[in-house]
């Protein structure tokens, strides 16, 4: 409840003071929350710079586990790739050793009859160029090789050849291409009879050996090839003592498993374990800074709190002492001040009467 006011003067005074503590607090308030904005920055970068700390030294550790044992799981394969590697080739020499050693006696055999055949050709006098392949393929054709080149023979000398020749002439003309063809005929054709009367009619028999020759050579082979074939699709490897090569993959395979067995070990360990350490640790080496800095913005939150309660108790206070005599208006430092000398000059007798005056004078300074 308001009281009598029986001393005007002392009454702006006090009113001017608590106005101007007020306002002294409000601005100090404001410097605190100021301050107390920059403390939670700073404590906010240091906790980041604490966790970046921790997230980067993890992935570092982290790194370096992986890195050392894909490392050792890259040499492993390494040397997975090269057992393997020998294996193959041991197993490649073995096939080959197994052809030569269950073809030996048809190649030998094969030998005896080229010998036999050189010999034969020695003896009777027959041009060794008669038991060439291109040879018997034009007068003893055997077999699909030696019939496709016999028809092949035909083709270029007598399409091929007339043909090219033709379309070479500048002016081509139909009868040329009939004298092309007789001349052709004629070189190519008398040609193949000459050699034939003289190899065919004279060597006969020799040539005809020759021919049987040429056959078991050629049934041989076909032996030969189907024996290969057999022997590169056996599945079975019983043969070529590759044990060893596959004891020493087996062990390599082991080492890898065990190798990739203690590198999830590891990452467990590192993960459930380890990266807690080493974030305690990283922690407690800030902890003093931390701590600090929340201590500091602990103190100025504190003060703050302390100051803003201070302040609406005193404006409270304000506004139920002075308010209701003066007015939000006139609840200014400056104003009181006027009020009071006013008083003072014995201009009113009372705040009502002075706040009167103060106002007609400021509508008197508005006037021009």
């Amino acid at each position: 409840m308001g009281q009598a006011i029986t001393d005007y003067v002392k009454f702006l005074a006090d009113a001017r003071d608590a106005v101007y503590r007020l306002n002294c607090d409000q601005n100090t308030a404001g410097q605190l929350a100021d301050e107390e904005e920059m403390k939670e920055r700073e404590l906010e970068t240091a906790r980041k710079a604490v966790s970046d700390s921790v997230n980067q030294t993890i992935k570092k550790r982290l790194d370096e586990i992986n890195s050392s044992y894909d490392q050792e799981l890259g040499k492993g394969q390494e040397r997975l790739k090269k057992a393997r590697a020998k294996r193959e080739k041991a197993k490649s020499q073995g096939v080959k050793e197994r052809i030569a050693e269950e073809t030996s006696e048809l190649r030998e055999h094969n030998r005896d009859l080229k010998v036999q055949m050189r010999t034969l050709f020695q003896k009777n006098r027959v041009p060794a160029w008669c038991g060439t392949t291109f040879y018997y393929a034009l007068y003893y054709p055997r077999g699909f090789r030696e019939i496709m080149i016999f028809l092949l023979t035909l083709v270029i000398c007598f399409l091929g050849i007339p043909c090219g020749i033709y379309f070479l002439i500048p002016q081509r003309v139909i009868w040329y291409l009939a004298a092309v063809y007789f001349v052709d005929v004629l070189l190519f054709g008398g040609l193949y009879v000459m050699i034939g009367n003289k190899t065919r009619l004279r060597h006969q028999d020799t040539l005809k050996r020759g021919r049987d020759i040429r056959n078991h050579l050629r049934a041989n082979q076909k032996k030969i090839k189907v024996i290969t074939r057999t022997i590169q699709k056996d599945g079975s490897e019983d043969l070529y003592d590759l044990e060893k090569y596959d004891d020493e993959i087996a062990c390599v395979e082991q080492e890898l498993s065990e190798i990739a067995s203690r590198k999830k070990d590891a990452l467990g360990t590192f993960e459930n374990v380890t990266k807690t350490i080493i974030s305690d640790e990283i922690i407690a080496s800030h902890k003093d800074k931390l701590d600090r800095l929340r201590q500091e913005l602990d103190e100025v939150s504190a003060n703050l709190r302390n100051l803003e309660s201070s302040i609406r108790e005193q404006n409270i206070r304000i506004a139920d002492t002075y308010g209701p005599y003066l007015g939000r208006e006139f609840l200014q430092p400056e104003k009181l001040a006027q009020l009071s000398r006013i008083i003072q000059a014995g201009s009113a007798s009372n705040i009502t009467e002075a706040i009167k005056i103060y106002q007609d004078a400021g509508q008197d300074a508005g006037r021009p």
